[in-house]
């Protein structure tokens, strides 16, 4: 496949989407007053659904996270209540796609954490989590929920593997391990039948997950082994149902690229192009409904958005949304949370360390027409899955059920997630037990699994108590039926 440059000179076409702009929240829109955190993990520490924006913070021992309310911006009081059940500081989370109060964090304290968020947001401080997810035996990194299967969650740690969680059970049930350094990035094709990874190894990968055997492969290499192999992957994603991935990274000479690929061969790339030189780590967003492709760095103030197309050239670039502040990370309005009124077909949720703010952006096709345009906004994927976990793991696989965002949408069905029964079992995938002691290499890995010893140890007393009450209730009736039996 021969490698194509996309070129920067201006093509004049039809597209709906030429014009799209960039509209940042006023004040009153932005939710303000949040200390972020300021942990160096490259990832978003935000997200959001049509409910709720959950936010990571700066916190004293151990980690939190904030949630709030989508419909209550402005300024957030300093001691607004938290999610703060984890031993170390959080470094993702993640909404449930198909229920909209259940949320799952991961942490440096080696664990995952399922949550259930009250209606309407907390009242007060939230230390108990309804599912505790143990099974790496160092930080855990990424988390992503499985796009069209109820209770699968996908988690990515330190240790190099990743581990597909069955909630409905509260296990691991398979475990990939054909990464040999941390991964970087997890991205699903629409229907969740592949997994594209990008790992500190260098290698970009996508792998059918339930048997962890890894379909197609690129690595990068020196420029003295091969100039061809130049584009070193960040981050990855998948184009919907076009079978095709878009990646961005470094080249040789350290400026951003970004890159497209068949997802059949990733020999080579079917086109790369140099964004900039800045250092910024630059994260992909795509919209499988309108086929735009966003890109907003790390750092940078500014959003580039391009319309991915199925011939030459590809990627052809729109526009470009400024701003004079710096982003630490993003988070994205699933659609079914837009303003369909106001032709907005894209939402990010912006976060500004420095004034500890958070800025919706709304990207705006601009119509003159104030009925439905149902040219831009086509059947979406919605809230309902469209499979279960045993389905999933039995090998079926589904679309996405889709939606329309004309008057609204009005759920078929109130889901509600069912917590496993809590039972200390042995987690054995691929031949280990997971939850086999294994030795400290640091200080912080000595002291995190000093914490779980406590937890357990706590967990163990409670156990204990409720038993000894149990055994006294017996011997109280078992007196008295020896009484009665005396007297009669």
């Amino acid at each position: 496949m021969a490698l194509t440059k996309m070129s920067w000179r201006p093509t004049y076409r039809s597209s709906k989407f030429r014009n799209v702009y960039g509209k940042a929240g006023n004040r009153e829109q932005c939710f303000d007053g949040i200390p972020i955190t300021r942990n160096v993990h490259d990832n978003h520490f935000c997200a959001v659904n049509a409910k709720f924006l959950a936010t990571v913070t700066e916190t004293a021992g151990g980690g939190s996270f904030l949630v709030i309310p989508v419909n209550k911006a402005g300024r957030i009081e300093p001691h607004h209540p938290k999610v703060c059940g984890h031993q170390g500081g959080v470094l993702d989370i993640k909404w449930n796609p198909f229920i909209d109060n259940i949320i799952a964090s991961c942490s440096e304290d080696c664990s995952v954490r399922i949550w259930e968020i009250p209606e309407g947001g907390l009242r007060r401080n939230m230390s108990e989590a309804v599912l505790e997810l143990y099974g790496h035996s160092r930080r855990v990194g990424l988390i992503e929920w499985h796009p069209t299967c109820s209770g699968i969650l996908f988690s990515a740690g330190y240790d190099f593997k990743i581990l597909i969680w069955n909630l409905e059970v509260g296990a691991p049930v398979k475990m990939i391990d054909c990464h040999s350094d941390v991964v970087l990035c997890m991205s699903f094709n629409t229907d969740g039948s592949l997994l594209a990874t990008s790992c500190k190894d260098k290698h970009l990968r996508v792998i059918e997950p339930r048997s962890g055997k890894v379909l197609q492969s690129y690595r990068h290499v020196c420029e003295q082994e091969a100039d061809c192999k130049s584009h070193r992957v960040n981050r990855v994603v998948f184009l919907g149902n076009m079978k095709r991935l878009v990646t961005t990274g470094v080249s040789r000479w350290n400026t951003r690229q970004v890159a497209l690929w068949d997802q059949e061969d990733l020999s080579m790339p079917i086109i790369e192009e140099e964004i900039d030189g800045l250092s910024g780590l630059l994260f992909p967003f795509y919209d499988a409904d309108t086929h735009m492709l966003y890109l907003a760095g790390k750092g940078d103030g500014n959003i580039r958005y391009y319309e991915v197309g199925t011939e030459k050239p590809y990627l052809q670039y729109l526009m470009e949304f400024r701003s004079p502040t710096p982003q630490k990370g993003l988070g994205v309005m699933p659609k079914h949370g837009l303003d369909v009124a106001a032709c907005e077909v894209f939402r990010f949720y912006k976060l500004v360390t420095l004034r500890g703010l958070i800025e919706p952006i709304s990207m705006i096709v601009p119509r003159r027409s104030e009925t439905y345009q149902e040219d831009i906004y086509p059947m979406t994927a919605g809230t309902e899955p469209a499979l279960t976990a045993d389905e999933w793991l039995s090998g079926i696989d589904r679309e996405p059920v889709l939606m329309s965002l004309k008057a609204g949408y009005k759920r078929p069905c109130q889901m509600a997630f069912k917590a496993p029964v809590k039972e200390r079992k042995t987690m054995v995938v691929n031949g280990l037990d997971l939850l086999d002691s294994i030795p400290p290499k640091t200080e912080n890995e000595l002291m995190r699994m000093f914490f779980r010893q406590q937890d357990e140890l706590k967990r163990l007393r409670e156990e204990l108590v409720q038993k000894d009450v149990r055994l006294q209730q017996l011997e109280l009736e078992l007196n008295n039926l020896r009484n009665n039996a005396n007297k009669l």
